[in-house]
C-alpha cells in the first residue's frame, strides 16, 4: 500500500479505477469525479461507530467496526474485483485514515496493489478549493437575456477554445426560468468537484471563455476564489438587436406550458412590479409569448445594463444575427484583434 499526496493521486485517477470507501451520505454530498462507491459502512453503520468512539474510545470503536464488516469482507473483495479486475485501484476515505487503510490492507491480502489518499477527501476538497485562487486568463461572454451565450461558448469549445460551460456543470440555465426542465442539481461541494476536473485541464497561457453568471447558479454556488477573478475579467458583448433576442426566447421557452411559465414569471414578480407581472400573466394566458418576452426583456435588460455598468473592460460587438457560429467567430475575432492591439501599446 503507497499512500500518496493529492496532485499525484488525481494524475493516477485518469488511467486508475477509484473507490470511495465513505457511506453512501458522504459520497452522494461530493465526491471525486470517476469515484466509485464501495462503502466500508452503511450510514447507520459510521453514526454506530461514531458514537461509540465518543463514549467508549478507539479500541472499543475497533472492535465494533471489526464486528460489522467482517461478515462482509469477502463481498468488498468481489465488489472491489468489478470494479478494478486488474487488481490495481486507488481508495480514499474522509481523512485518509483507517477506513481506507483497513480496506487497503484487505484487497492486498487478496492480490490488489493499492494506494490511498493523503488526507483522504478532505484534503482533496482543500485543494479543490485552492486551486482556483491560480489566476486564469478569464474572459466574460455577456449579453442581454436571449443573446445566446451558452450556445456561442458551444460554438467557441467546437472551434478549439477553451471553455468552461458553468450552467452545463451546474445543471441550470441560471435564471429564474432556469430549471423548467426539473433537472436535479449536483450539490454545491459536488459542482466545485465537477468543475475543478475541467479548471486543472486549462492552459493558463491561452483565453479561457466563461459565461457571465451570478455567485449563485440555481441552488449551486461558485467557489468565491473564481467568482472573484470573474468579477475582475475583461468582458465581451454580441450585442444581438433586441427583437432577435425576443425571437430565440420565444422559440426556447415556447415549448413548455404555461403553468411551468407562470410559476418562473412569480419568482421575479417583485422585481418586475406589480403591473407589468399582471400584464405577463395575461399574455401568456392569451398565448401572447412575444408580449411576455418583451415585457420581461425590460427587466433583464435592465439588470444586465446594471452589471455591465460595474465592469472595467467592456468590449462590445454588434452583431446582426442571432446565429451561435457566427457570433462566436466574431466576437472571439474581435478579442484577438483587440488583445493585438492592447500588446502592441
Amino acid at each position: 500500500m503507497r499512500s500518496l499526496p493529492v496532485h499525484l493521486f488525481l494524475e493516477k485517477v485518469e488511467t486508475l479505477p477509484l473507490i470511495d470507501v465513505r457511506s453512501p451520505a458522504e459520497y452522494a454530498a461530493g465526491h471525486i469525479p470517476r469515484a466509485r462507491s464501495l462503502p466500508l459502512f452503511s450510514d447507520e453503520e459510521r453514526a454506530r461507530v461514531g458514537t461509540c468512539y465518543k463514549q467508549k474510545g478507539k479500541d472499543e470503536a475497533v472492535l465494533l467496526g471489526l464486528d460489522l464488516i467482517g461478515p462482509r469482507m469477502s463481498q468488498l473483495v468481489r465488489s472491489a474485483l468489478q470494479v478494478a479486475p486488474g487488481r490495481n485501484l486507488l481508495i480514499h476515505c474522509w481523512r485518509g485514515g483507517m477506513r481506507s487503510e483497513s480496506v487497503a490492507w484487505l484487497l492486498e491480502k487478496a492480490g490488489f496493489t493499492c494506494h490511498t489518499l493523503q488526507g483522504g477527501y478532505k484534503a482533496y476538497r482543500n485543494h479543490v478549493l485552492q486551486a482556483y485562487e491560480q489566476p486564469m486568463p478569464l474572459v466574460i461572454v455577456s449579453g442581454g437575456t436571449g443573446t445566446g451565450k451558452t450556445d456561442i461558448l458551444k460554438e467557441l469549445r467546437r472551434s478549439g477554445e477553451q471553455v468552461i460551460d458553468l450552467e452545463g456543470l451546474a445543471n441550470h440555465k441560471g435564471s429564474a426560468f432556469g430549471n423548467l426542465d426539473q433537472h436535479q442539481q449536483p450539490t454545491v461541494e459536488q459542482f466545485h468537484a465537477n468543475m475543478h476536473r475541467v479548471w486543472e485541464s486549462l492552459d493558463p497561457a491561452r483565453t479561457v471563455w466563461i459565461e457571465d453568471e451570478s455567485f449563485s447558479i440555481g441552488q449551486v454556488r461558485l467557489p468565491y476564489p473564481l467568482w472573484e477573478q470573474m468579477k475582475a475579467a475583461p468582458c465581451v458583448v454580441p450585442e444581438v438587436p433586441a427583437p432577435l433576442r425576443v425571437q430565440r426566447l420565444v422559440e426556447e421557452y415556447g415549448q413548455y406550458d404555461k403553468q411551468a411559465l407562470a410559476q418562473a414569471c412569480s419568482r421575479v414578480s417583485k422585481k418586475l412590479g406589480g403591473t407589468r407581472y399582471k400584464k405577463a400573466l395575461a399574455d401568456l394566458e392569451g398565448g401572447d409569448l412575444q408580449s411576455v418576452a418583451e415585457n420581461l426583456l425590460l427587466y433583464y435588460d435592465k439588470t444586465y445594463n446594471e452589471g455591465i455598468a460595474r465592469r472595467e473592460e467592456v468590449l462590445r460587438v454588434p452583431v446582426d444575427t442571432a446565429d451561435p457560429a457566427q457570433n462566436a467567430r466574431a466576437i472571439c475575432e474581435a478579442w484577438h484583434t483587440y488583445k493585438t492591439l492592447e500588446d502592441s501599446l
